[in-house]
C-alpha cells in the first residue's frame, strides 16, 4: 500500500511537471495568413510545423518561430533555416544546431524555436527558406 502511495504521488508529480509543457504548445498560433507565406522547401525536407508564440526572452514578450523539419530523403541530413520578414529583420539557423549526437535521421524530425528580437508584433509576411546541407 506504501509502495502504491509513492508510484501515485511520483505520477502526479510527473504529471504537474509536464502540464507547463501541454499549455505552451496552445500558445502557438499560425505566423501568418497562407497566402502571404512564401516557402521554398529543400526536397530532402518536409515541413511539419511553422508556427509563432510570444514569449519572454531578454526582458519583453518577443516573437519565436517554431519550426519542425522531418527528413525525407534516404540519408542523415542536416538543414538551414532562413526566415525573411516584412520588416527586413531576418532569424535562421542550423537544425540540428549542433552535430555532436548526430544529423537528423531519414524519417525522423528535428526542430528549433527562433526568437526575433525587438519583435512584439505579427508579421504581414513572411518568407521561409529551408536548405540542404552539404557535409
Amino acid at each position: 500500500m506504501k509502495r502504491m502511495k509513492q508510484v501515485i504521488g511520483g505520477l502526479i508529480i510527473i504529471f504537474l511537471a509536464i502540464s507547463p509543457v501541454w499549455a505552451a504548445e496552445d500558445d502557438y498560433f499560425p505566423c501568418v495568413a497562407e497566402g502571404q507565406l512564401e516557402k521554398t522547401v529543400a526536397p530532402e525536407a518536409e515541413l511539419e510545423t511553422f508556427s509563432c508564440l510570444f514569449k519572454k526572452w531578454e526582458g519583453s514578450d518577443t516573437l519565436h518561430f517554431k519550426v519542425v523539419i522531418k527528413n525525407k530523403s534516404d540519408k542523415a541530413q542536416r538543414f538551414r533555416v532562413n526566415i525573411f520578414l516584412d520588416n527586413g529583420k531576418a532569424v535562421g539557423g542550423l537544425i540540428p544546431r549542433k552535430t555532436k549526437k548526430g544529423l537528423i535521421e531519414p524519417g525522423k524530425s528535428g526542430s528549433f524555436v527562433y526568437p526575433v528580437k525587438d519583435m512584439t508584433a505579427k508579421p504581414k509576411s513572411l518568407i521561409l527558406k529551408i536548405k540542404t546541407m552539404s557535409l
